[in-house]
């Protein structure tokens, strides 16, 4: 046997071998029939490789061909997500220049928004609640089975969305200040949308206690097709381990276990809870900060303990006791989804409406970066550690969502974007 006709006979093997190896792992790990006949396709494309192999009588040339071909083995049969519901998580980590250069840290966001649903970290619970009932056999799809929420908006989307996809209706109850964009965009989606007035929540009528009640009238009526279901974003366990086992991890692998500080607001508490119960078993000196607008009792919380102060009360009045455009993150309670991670809190950022207002179009004008009322509000806490904590470090936070969602509240009160001549400096927006 020649030289060449060895290293042949042993690549051929190794290549047959391999692919056999990857399509059998293919078919066992795919369900659907369309992403089959895609593996049939790949392994017709690596067989006619193999064919041309075994006319290569030059070593040098059989040597590259097998490097092509390992490349083509790592490709796989593609990356077809199955659903709306395989673009949700996985969302990417992006360095925002403008933020870092002036801080002399990593300023790392999480790119919620790209989540595919309804474009939000919202998407990852509504995915686990709805995942989680249908385990439990509370959910029936094409049944008329209907999800109720009360909602500031980015949850009842992310649920309107993800139902349509799974065959359930939904039914949200939300505050009637809330921008108007949200709840069109609810009934684009094909959702019951109630605007009522803003409570706080020792009212019945408020709205998460509203939901709660038409969920419970759902299920009793003789009339109405199925069951209701209240998703309870704000209580139950499937928010918060929603981000324990995605966003949590998926921070600590994008960032190969080198950051210093999490950095985000909270309106359930899940995500500030689940990513800190996730980080902290791996990293047990990151910080865990809380970014807080006007208005929420949790900067006191976890400041001093209390949830608050000469200007605020818990249950009294109405839902914030400080007028704020922010929206989707203050509470003045202390939920299951929060309390569950309270303890792993290290620090408070209380952020204003009128840094979070300087922050959103600092963004646009200096990053291209086009986000809600929250996003900016977490990107000014990150910057005011990052100042605190000095150069060196990296600090991780959420862009949480579009600001399309926010056109006519918070972005009404802003000035045009396009290098204004008084474009303000973030010394300025840090100091307001």
């Amino acid at each position: 046997m020649s030289h060449h006709s060895g290293y042949y006979l042993l690549g051929a093997f190794a290549l047959g071998v391999a692919v056999a190896a990857a399509y059998n792992k293919h078919r066992d790990t795919q369900r659907h029939t369309l992403i089959d006949v895609d593996a049939n396709r790949h392994l017709k494309q690596q067989q006619k490789l193999i064919s041309k192999l075994a006319k290569i009588n030059d070593l040098d040339t059989l040597q590259k061909s097998l490097v092509q071909f390992e490349n083509s083995l790592e490709k796989g049969a593609g990356t077809i997500k199955e659903g709306i519901e395989g673009c949700i998580g996985d969302t990417p980590l992006i360095k925002i220049k403008s933020l870092s250069e002036y801080t002399g840290c990593d300023i790392l966001v999480k790119a919620e928004f790209l989540n595919g649903a309804g474009n939000s970290p919202k998407d990852r619970v509504a995915l686990s609640i709805i995942e989680m009932a249908e385990e439990k056999g509370l959910l029936i799809p094409h049944s008329g089975d209907t999800i109720y929420e009360g909602t500031v908006g980015s949850t009842g989307i992310s649920l309107a969305a993800i139902c349509r996809a799974r065959g359930y209706k939904a039914h949200i109850c939300m505050p009637n200040d809330m921008a108007i964009e949200k709840s069109d965009l609810l009934l684009k989606l094909g959702a019951e949308v109630e605007r009522v007035r803003p409570a706080p929540i020792v009212d019945q009528n408020q709205f998460v206690n509203l939901a709660r009640k038409r969920a419970e009238e759902h299920t009793a009526s003789p009339d109405k097709p199925g069951r209701g279901l209240f998703a309870d974003q704000f209580e139950t366990e499937a928010n918060w381990r929603a981000h324990f086992t995605g966003t949590g991890p998926e921070i600590y692998e994008q960032t190969g276990g080198l950051l210093d500080a999490f950095v985000s607001g909270a309106g359930t508490g899940g995500t500030i809870s689940g990513v800190a119960l996730f980080l902290k078993s791996k990293l047990p000196d990151v910080k865990i900060v809380l970014a807080d607008p006007p208005g929420s009792g949790l900067y006191n919380r976890v400041k001093f303990g209390v949830m608050f102060d000469s200007k605020e009360r818990e249950g009294t009045r109405r839902r914030h006791q400080v007028d704020t455009i922010v929206e989707g993150i203050g509470i003045n309670r202390v939920t299951h989804n929060f309390d569950v991670g309270r303890e792993l809190i290290d620090d408070a950022i209380r952020v204003n409406d009128q840094q979070a207002i300087d922050m959103a179009q600092w963004l646009v004008e200096h990053d291209g970066i086009f986000v809600g009322s929250s996003s900016a509000v977490n990107c000014v806490a990150a910057t005011k550690l990052a100042k605190t904590l000095g150069p060196g470090h990296r600090i991780v936070t959420l862009l949480c969502d579009s600001g399309a969602r926010h056109l006519s509240k918070f972005w009404k009160h802003t000035e045009p974007v396009g290098g204004a001549e008084n474009d303000v400096s973030l010394e300025k927006i840090l100091d307001a």
